[in-house]
């Protein structure tokens, strides 16, 4: 997230769920927390985790099935990573705005 003081008077960046097509993060300023762009950001942050957790069960169930095979597992593995990536990306988002947020409340 872009360095910002207490002298700025722009609004803090919003990390987004999804990068650009070469991999690079997107934000958006997160002046307006009803925007259309926020609404559709939470949204996909939402399902980002709710199939992290639908993975979570298909793991646990694959990998107490020994009969599962390599290609299975590796597949698994990748979708993981995915899912990981993805959660690791929403808690920077919100913990950014945390920050953000709470940087208005220290002592006058």
């Amino acid at each position: 997230m872009p360095d910002r003081t207490a002298r700025d008077t722009e609004p803090p960046l919003r990390l987004l769920p999804w990068t650009t097509t070469d991999g690079k993060p997107c934000y958006l300023s997160s002046g307006d927390a009803d925007s259309r762009m926020n609404r559709r950001a939470d949204e996909i942050e939402a399902l980002q985790l709710r199939m992290g957790t639908e993975l979570l069960a298909h793991a646990r169930a694959l990998l107490g099935d020994r009969g599962a095979h390599a290609g299975e597992l590796r597949y698994l593995a990748h979708r993981l990573t995915e899912a990981l990536r993805d959660a690791l990306r929403i808690a920077e988002s919100r913990g950014g705005r945390l920050t953000a947020a709470g940087a208005g409340d220290g002592p006058p």
